[in-house]
């Protein structure tokens, strides 16, 4: 299948790793910022076939990962309601807020349903008019245009009683307070090929500039991500600092015009907390003042929730690339798939799902850190 068997190509990949072999004579930290590569790079075993001095960090990139507690927590306040019908994708039912999860609410009675796009959501709030309709609008650049058009046409189409919870966050202000945190280790970075199929490149080349890193626009099949690393480790080896697009046959330098346009439209700029993170000034979008009586958050009066995380879970470490998922006491013991200390267990791009699943299960003391 093309894509599939094409780019995962064992020769193919062997060239590729030859090549990174070759011109490696120093050690190097690199960071691929999407979960969807942490997944395939474990899945895979990449990081364990480069040559010893290169360590991969996984970084920030998981959408569910990221989303703050207290966004859950209210979330679930909102989903409780007796006139709410609650949409969410899948992969967010289980992520555990305070003390429990949207899977636990819907248990309990609360109409918490499972929808395939937000347009599903729209669908069924024209269904049921005497009902508020709330779809969970989580992600990064990816999912924001699909959300942005469904409040588009509920404006369009007059629904009132739909409406958005947004948490959507930005790469870019990532990627500039990794670089600024007092603990990075990060030399070089991966980027997120699907966030550029929307966004294009053209914020990258001010970041690589500024902190002197070089950033390789990367997809997410193995020989995606190792040319992607064979580019990255060849610009450090030089001394370069520029961004390269190791993705072309899905990211221009201009994104996708349409879809940011609207964007644009709809969403505006705001400061973000990231689950595990903290506080990123400009690092998120909110419904822009045309749009804000759809904004779930402002139609319930939910923004006062504030919530504290668990003092057990380290994902946040994990998210900063602080340590590794199996570095954390908690892991494979008290943290597992079935009983999540936090959402990078639960996520299907979340770092400590993809060591559990893929076997990476040495705990903390083992000295196995790959």
């Amino acid at each position: 299948m093309k894509y599939l068997d094409e780019f995962s190509d064992p020769a193919l990949a062997g060239k590729l790793l030859d090549r990174i072999h070759e011109v490696t004579t120093r050690p190097w930290a690199i960071m691929e910022v999407c979960g969807g590569q942490t997944h395939s790079i474990i899945r895979h075993g990449i990081d364990q076939l480069l040559p010893d001095g290169i360590e991969m960090i996984h970084g920030p990139g998981c959408p569910v990962c990221v989303t703050p507690l207290d966004m859950i927590d209210r979330a679930l306040e909102i989903a409780a309601r007796e006139d709410v019908i609650f949409c969410s994708f899948g992969d967010m039912l289980r992520v555990p807020g305070s003390e429990r999860d949207l899977f636990r609410v819907k248990s309990e009675g609360a109409d918490v349903r499972l929808v395939y796009s937000p347009l599903d959501a729209l669908k069924i709030a024209r269904q049921n008019p005497d009902r508020q309709v709330v779809f969970f609008g989580v992600g990064f650049e990816t999912t924001a245009p699909a959300n942005a058009m469904t409040v588009y046409q509920a404006q369009r189409l007059g629904v009132e009683n739909f409406s958005l919870l947004v948490s959507h966050v930005l790469v870019p202000p990532a990627v500039a307070a990794i670089m600024e945190s007092s603990t990075c280790r990060v030399q070089g970075f991966l980027a997120a090929g699907h966030v550029c199929s929307v966004m294009g490149t053209r914020e990258y080349p001010p970041l690589a500039e500024r902190y002197e890193v070089p950033i390789v626009v990367t997809g997410f099949e193995p020989l995606d991500i190792l040319d992607g690393l064979r580019q990255t480790v060849t610009q450090l080896e030089a001394g370069r600092s520029e961004v390269e697009n190791a993705y072309p046959r899905a990211v221009a330098e201009h994104g996708n015009p349409a879809a940011r346009q609207m964007l644009e439209d709809v969403f505006e700029v705001t400061d973000r907390s990231w689950r595990g993170i903290g506080m990123i000034p400009r690092s998120g979008w909110r419904l822009s003042g045309k749009y804000r009586a759809f904004d779930a958050e402002y139609r319930f009066d939910v923004g006062g929730i504030n919530t504290e995380e668990s003092s057990v879970c380290r994902s946040g470490e994990v998210l900063q690339g602080l340590i590794k998922p199996n570095e954390c006491a908690a892991f494979g013991t008290l943290c597992t798939p079935r009983n999540p200390l936090g959402a990078t267990m639960v996520s299907s791009e979340g770092a400590c799902a993809a060591y559990y699943q893929y076997r990476r299960l040495d705990l903390a003391g083992s000295g196995a850190t790959s």
